[in-house]
């Protein structure tokens, strides 16, 4: 089985290179994330007729994530256990959903920015990836071999290597070190990042922003990730970063994250 994150950056501007790169790319389930639109906007039928079942939460325009999968879509869960809410009210945004597809169970998260080292969005972005380490350390608990995926945008780039000059962000978000504290809590938690034994860096990225030619001049950031299981990590053969796919007019600027896995 084929399983893919990817941060599409809008999906109904992209629904015709997202066709497109599944056809090419052979991938059975695909967490999406920005998708930016709402549920009733959000390109089912497309993505039907290319033969995926769709699982997608949106509410807004900004934000939204989706599962698609052709091995299977069931046991659909909006938000994990204990997600926490922004803003007035702090209702949860559409940042997270999870299916079981295959016999694996698939999350799509789009993890908070952040926006800056002193703003309330900061504090909000590590209490969210703290909520996320207590849901997947309780899912551990409870089955030891669970076959768990957490794939998406983190919004953190865990280390020096994963950025094209660590001085560039020494006053921003993505590289601080709570941050980065907060990624590596979800890892000893015992979700392996699976794919960096495969796509080895330094120079080895998923984000390039669109300003300033950041993307021809290989200035970018590693922040899209599968994090596995140790059970599901067992069963991962082969792991790439589709570079190609952030090329060309209309691009995503983030680059689909593809896992390959054995059969159980």
């Amino acid at each position: 089985m084929r399983i893919a994150t990817w941060n599409v950056n809008s999906v109904r501007a992209r629904v015709d290179r997202l066709v497109a790169w599944l056809e090419r790319s052979d991938v059975d389930v695909l967490a999406l994330q920005e998708t930016k639109c709402r549920d009733d906007q959000f390109p089912e039928e497309r993505l039907r007729e290319a033969g995926y079942e769709v699982a997608h939460h949106g509410l807004s325009q900004w934000n939204g994530v989706a599962v698609l999968s052709r091995v299977g879509l069931e046991d659909v869960r909006v938000g994990f256990p204990g997600q926490p809410g922004w803003g007035e009210g702090a209702e949860a945004e559409a940042r997270a959903i999870g299916a079981r597809c295959g016999g694996v169970d698939v999350w799509s998260l789009y993890v908070p920015n952040g926006r800056a080292l002193d703003d309330p969005h900061y504090v909000y972005k590590l209490d969210w990836l703290a909520r996320l380490r207590e849901a997947g350390s309780a899912w551990l608990a409870d089955d030891p071999r669970a076959q768990v995926a957490l794939c998406g945008d983190w919004n953190v780039a865990p280390t020096d290597e994963d950025v094209w000059d660590p001085a560039v962000f020494a006053t921003s978000t993505h590289t601080s070190e709570p941050e980065r504290a907060a990624f590596r809590a979800v890892v000893d938690a015992g979700f392996a990042d699976v794919v960096r034994p495969h796509a080895p860096g330094p120079g080895t990225y998923t984000y390039w922003d669109y300003t300033q030619l950041r993307f021809p001049r290989r200035e970018g950031m590693r922040i899209d990730f599968a994090l596995c299981s140790p059970a599901l990590a067992e069963r991962v053969t082969g792991a790439e970063i589709d570079r190609q796919e952030r090329k060309g007019k209309g691009a995503s600027d983030h680059a689909p994250v593809l896992v390959d896995l054995a059969d159980a």
